[in-house]
């Protein structure tokens, strides 16, 4: 799947997420209407009772239009989506072409690539996002040994 395909797939995630929060948020309005306290709507709604309390306040102070999307919030990412292509292509080389003794890439491996490619230095968790959220990639669990095949019985060792 190219960059572009996922990048796109995330905005549509991103999207319906928000159009899920948004009524969640127009439902707690209607609730509180009819006179449920926070705790119900929290209870009711599946969120914490921060979130209610949050709500209830904002639906007090403006009604429904208390309670409508700011849009995408958060900070900009410290990774600027120009850079994306290049991190990508640089881990499709794999990992013995950037100097490892091994082609497995690992988070700090690929956060040592990254900060060679653009001079950010992210954590493990940072590291993790981008390539999930940002690039769809995904955890492929190398094969042990012997996995998939049956291994002979040992009977000194006493098992399979």
């Amino acid at each position: 799947m190219s960059t572009n395909r996922r990048r796109q797939q995330a905005r549509q995630r991103g999207a319906r997420q928000r159009v899920e929060r948004q009524a969640r948020r127009e439902r707690a309005a209607e609730l509180f209407a009819q006179g449920a306290s926070q705790a119900e709507v929290a209870r009711q709604l599946d969120v914490s009772r921060q979130s209610a309390s949050r709500w209830h306040t904002g639906w007090q102070a403006s009604g429904t239009t208390g309670l409508q999307s700011r849009g995408p919030t958060g900070r900009r990412p410290k990774i600027p989506d120009e850079q994306l292509a290049v991190i990508e292509q640089a881990l499709l080389e794999g990992a013995l072409a950037h100097g490892f003794p091994t082609d497995v890439w690992t988070l700090d491996r690929i956060a040592v690539v990254i900060q060679g490619l653009t001079g950010v230095q992210l954590s493990n968790p940072s590291t993790w996002r981008l390539l999930r959220g940002r690039l769809g990639w995904t955890v492929q669990r190398p094969q042990r040994p012997g996995q998939g095949t049956r291994r002979a019985r040992d009977p000194a060792l006493g098992s399979a």
